[in-house]
């Protein structure tokens, strides 16, 4: 008996799939595209990171991330009320994250300059112990969320 091996774009068991996948949609302005969705995910969530969103989207509704490489938290990802950080021309919408349990889709934008370093890679928004920064929602739980990457095809 030969194990077959999912191919890209199968069909995949949510139990063995380490990260949940995304609706990846990439504002226009970029590469002069428009509005685009791209099959492979840019973002995507681990479990542990999808049970925080939902414990923290109870207490403070709507929520979104913002990454920029900046200064306080490094290139840490931050959460926030939706809408709470203004994002502009400046920013690059990554992805609208599904998240079990909550109706509307979490927004994960990036400064454009971030995204330029990042572009070839896959986000994985996962939830470490720690102390993030005092801005992020996370920070009163005792952990922090944390990117980790993984290269994607050019």
């Amino acid at each position: 008996m030969s194990k077959e091996v999912p191919r890209e774009g199968s069909p995949r068991n949510p139990a063995t799939e380490p990260a949940q996948r995304t609706r990846n949609l990439r504002r226009g302005g970029m590469h002069g595209m428009g509005d685009t969705y791209e099959e492979t995910p840019r973002v995507e969530l681990t479990p542990e990171a999808s049970v925080l969103l939902r414990r923290l989207r109870e207490a403070h509704g709507p929520l979104m991330f913002h990454q920029s490489g900046g200064c306080c938290d490094g290139s840490a990802p931050m959460c926030y009320p939706a809408g709470e950080f203004r994002t502009g021309a400046s920013d690059v919408l990554l992805g609208e994250l599904a998240v079990d349990g909550v109706e509307e889709p979490v927004e994960f934008w990036m400064s454009r300059s971030q995204y330029e370093v990042w572009s070839h890679t896959r986000l994985i928004v996962d939830v470490v112990p720690g102390r993030g920064s005092g801005f992020s929602l996370e920070a009163p739980e005792g952990v922090r969320f944390l990117i980790r990457s993984r290269l994607v095809d050019a």
